[in-house]
């Protein structure tokens, strides 16, 4: 099991810790956009007093620092966080390829351990509704920042991979992407064809998902793996996996391993 993954159950506890009225409260998990203002909020909720303590747990969970000496630190600029777009899949038009899903920031521990706060609002306020090992959200920005000035980075959550799109192109920033559109990227039309073959008739609302498969379980109990082999695509992504998925429960635990394949750490 990989880190990300294997670290959630220890790691839960720390996390609910950071929104203890989270599961009775509705969610909004989407910031409606990444402003400076937005930006600025989620960037104060990261360095919290009370984020910096489970951050600590969060870090000392494997023994790898000491909770006294894991003092960990946000660094760098909070970034939103966009993934492939269902709507832009269901051909709703004017749709973009990608939308804004939650904001990030990096923490970092003494030992050098970093991680991911998934940030939005909910009906509390802002809170850190995820902690995510790693730091994909802000070396893929850097990469497609770099890569494609002004595109915009997003996450295909259900292959695990990272692009940049602009104009009308899509190009990859990681081997997951390579393989699916090419080393070279590939048009945005072309690229709306592959993810509605893929997914266009598993969205939310489909026949498949109103068989019961769209909300993390086939109609019948099944183990996690089988249910996550057969839920809707996108039934999981972050705004069930990172706030909603605290209201959701066990239903939602897999919905969140899905959309963050072999990473994710959540509540």
């Amino acid at each position: 099991m990989h880190g990300r993954l294997a670290a959630a159950a220890v790691a839960a506890t720390a996390v609910l810790a950071l929104a203890p009225t989270q599961a009775s409260a509705a969610p909004v998990p989407q910031p409606q956009a990444a402003t400076a203002e937005n930006l600025a909020a989620a960037g104060r909720t990261a360095a919290a007093p009370d984020t910096l303590a489970t951050l600590s747990r969060f870090f000392a969970r494997e023994g790898k620092v000491s909770l006294a000496a894991a003092q960990p630190r946000i660094e760098g600029e909070t970034v939103p966080v966009h993934y492939l777009s269902p709507e832009f899949v269901a051909g709703k038009a004017g749709a973009s390829v990608a939308r804004l899903e939650f904001l990030a920031s990096k923490a970092v521990s003494s030992d050098g351990q970093q991680a991911a706060l998934w940030t939005a609002r909910t009906e509390e306020g802002w809170q850190v509704v995820n902690i995510a090992t790693g730091d994909d959200e802000f070396r893929y920005a850097q990469l497609g920042a770099a890569k494609l000035p002004g595109g915009t980075v997003f996450r295909e959550p259900q292959i695990d991979a990272w692009y940049v799109a602009g104009g009308q192109r899509v190009l990859p920033l990681d081997e997951d992407a390579a393989t699916a559109v090419g080393a070279q990227g590939t048009s945005l039309a072309a690229y709306r064809t592959r993810v509605v073959q893929a997914y266009g008739d598993k969205l939310p609302g489909s026949a498949y998902g109103r068989s019961g498969k769209a909300g993390g379980f086939a109609p019948t109990q099944t183990t996690p793996v089988q249910a996550s082999a057969t839920a809707s695509p996108f039934a999981g992504l972050p705004m069930a996996a990172s706030a909603l998925a605290l209201a959701l429960g066990a239903a939602g635990a897999v919905a969140a391993r899905r959309a963050r394949r072999q990473r994710v750490v959540r509540a």
